[in-house]
């Protein structure tokens, strides 16, 4: 499928994504590393400290690809799943080993989609997402699902890019994201493409306020987003009521 038809409807850019990130697990760390100016790691810390995570909690990762966040969550006590649409992001997942050990991380990994969550409801204390909101097929849906598996008092917690509201700021922002992600895509896979995909969906986010009309509509409160980068990436912080 077609960079230009992956957004015609949810299934075709299901479909897309799941094509999209089989082909370039294999050098998404690297990638998001570049991408990000080399902040990713700082940005998903700062997601971890932000979750205040307890021992024993119950977390779950959505779009976990090759399971940082999630590995994060449970180095601080959390009973941990991951969940991704890739297969291949999962494989790589499974066989990072916990630092400064050969073991397998602590951590489950599912295969799942985010619009049709395969966990009962009120199944965790904590919800977190990197990269997961903007990429998701429906994103209402999804987060309706993210607040029917939170328990009452639970929280999310999504890292993504934005969309700047400046028009000035967008066109450059989406300008750069274009040129180096087809330069990134020509070398590493032989099609510019590849990494168009970001600056293209970028285009038909909602951005950091759209996302947090969405999550209030889904029910949740106390909803704080937190501008990184100069507001071209955000965090986003939102509870579910008690």
């Amino acid at each position: 499928m077609s960079l230009r038809r992956a957004f015609d409807t949810p299934d075709s850019k299901r479909q897309y994504n799941r094509q999209l990130f089989s082909t370039i697990a294999d050098r998404y760390d690297l990638i998001t590393a570049l991408l990000s100016y080399g902040q990713d790691a700082r940005w998903k810390r700062r997601l971890v400290a932000e979750a205040s995570v307890t021992p024993g909690n119950r977390a779950l990762d959505l779009a976990c690809g090759t399971g940082d966040i999630a590995f994060a969550v449970a180095a601080r006590g959390a009973r941990t799943v991951g969940l991704d649409l890739t297969l291949r992001m999962l494989e790589l997942a499974k066989a990072k080993p916990v630092p400064g050990s050969r073991l397998p991380a602590p951590v489950s990994f599912v295969a799942g989609d985010m619009t049709r969550l395969p966990f009962a409801a009120s199944a965790f204390d904590l919800v977190t997402t990197g990269y997961g909101l903007r990429n998701v097929p429906d994103l209402p849906a999804a987060a309706d699902e993210i607040a029917r598996v939170l328990k009452p008092g639970g929280r999310l917690l999504s890292l993504d890019f934005n969309r700047p509201r400046s028009t000035i700021v967008r066109i450059a922002y989406l300008t750069y994201l274009n040129v180096v992600g087809s330069i990134l895509g020509l070398i590493l896979h032989g099609d510019p493409d590849t990494y168009r995909y970001i600056a293209a969906s970028l285009e038909r986010y909602s951005g950091a306020e759209g996302v947090a009309a969405i999550l209030r509509t889904s029910g949740f409160t106390n909803i704080r987003i937190v501008p990184l980068l100069g507001g071209l990436m955000s965090l986003h912080l939102a509870d579910r009521p008690r």
